[in-house]
């Protein structure tokens, strides 16, 4: 229709965004104008240095935005994670499109670029570690590729210089402070594991087991916090217990206590999740200190037939990070393979005495 490309940005803007398609709709089509049309064929250098300058505009976003969210707002918001990427990609892909129309691959491989370079900015400047960066990066590359392909149509089919487009950088970071903070849904995590063992047996090890073998699985070996022992200061219901991980321990006050069939505890405090894999002595991302939250968690034990018990283990938990959706899947994934190891090791516990 031939109106500014900074009408696009409604598009993210509730109710605004029907409007925006409805009004949009019933203007008329306005042909490329014909200084585009008659432009030279670009040469690979011309290229080179379009792909260069989107690369640098775009990345003029990353750290005011990472700042901005994360030290000054304090939120790992759907804008930080969702906003910034999209701009990211749009930038670039708008500036590389500008003089001459480039393919579909060549915008994603600078979109790409882009936001390879502006992780490893914040992974430089110790922002943030690469494990943290290696699981948001996947998000960010879909998210960061929609910008391109869209910050190429918008250049393909509009007149307006690249520095305009430029201002669409002031997207990101007001997208990021405009968002309210709503608190997290609760998740919970059950895992079921069936042992050759009598109730009795079994809650002895529950209450408090020994240290158990080095971890082998591949996620606590690159940086997650893995359950090392638990023990207990008194008995019953008040009593306090302690999980201790490769980060520091779980505090436990002991809420619900039927022997030898329930033990069920708040969470009062907590060990970082895990270690960030940085060159840098002490990285401590804001993420690292509360924005995973275990909040409370029990050991269930059903008697079986033959002498034998099932356990399971539950974890109530919060993530305050957007979307909540793919964070999920990385959080449930690592409380599962916890319990796991837990388990496994009380069911080893258990069945190895009634041996003996």
């Amino acid at each position: 229709a031939g109106k500014s490309a900074w009408w696009a940005l409604l598009f993210f803007v509730p109710v605004a965004n029907y409007l925006l398609m409805a009004g949009l709709s019933l203007l008329p089509s306005v042909p490329v104008p014909a200084w585009r049309r008659t432009a030279p064929a670009p040469v690979v250098s011309d290229r080179l240095k379009s792909g260069l300058l989107g690369v640098a505009a775009a990345l003029v976003i990353t750290i005011p935005t990472v700042l901005l969210g994360v030290y000054f707002k304090k939120s790992y918001s759907a804008g930080l994670f969702l906003g910034t990427p999209f701009t990211i990609g749009y930038i670039s892909a708008h500036v590389f499109n500008y003089r001459h129309p480039r393919t579909v691959g060549q915008t994603i491989e600078v979109a790409l670029i882009a936001l390879g370079l502006a992780t490893a900015t914040l992974f430089f400047f110790a922002a943030e570690g690469a494990f943290c960066l290696a699981l948001a990066f996947p998000l960010a590359a879909v998210v960061g590729v929609a910008g391109g392909i869209f910050g190429r149509a918008i250049a393909l089919r509009g007149a307006e210089p690249p520095s305009h487009a430029g201002l669409a950088a002031l997207f990101a970071p007001l997208l990021v402070l405009a968002e309210p903070r709503t608190p997290p849904p609760l998740q919970e995590i059950l895992t079921v594991l069936d042992i050759d063992a009598r109730p009795q047996t079994v809650w002895r090890n529950v209450i408090t087991f020994p240290d158990m073998p080095p971890p082998t699985e591949r996620l606590f070996r690159i940086g997650v916090a893995a359950p090392l022992r638990a023990r207990i200061d008194g008995a019953g219901v008040g009593a306090i217990r302690y999980c201790d991980f490769t980060t520091g321990s779980f505090v436990e006050p002991i809420t619900d206590w039927e022997e030898n069939r329930l033990l069920r505890f708040d969470i009062t405090a907590q060990a970082p999740p895990l270690r960030e894999w940085s060159p840098y002595r002490d990285v401590n991302p804001p993420h690292l200190d509360g924005y995973f939250r275990a909040t409370r968690g029990e050991f269930r034990l059903l008697p079986l037939a033959r002498g034998r018990t099932r356990l399971e283990g539950r974890t109530w938990y919060e993530v305050e990070m957007a979307p909540q959706p793919y964070w999920k899947l990385y959080s449930d994934w690592i409380v599962r393979t916890i319990h796991l190891r837990v388990l496994e090791h009380i069911k080893r516990l258990a069945e190895n005495s009634n041996q003996e």
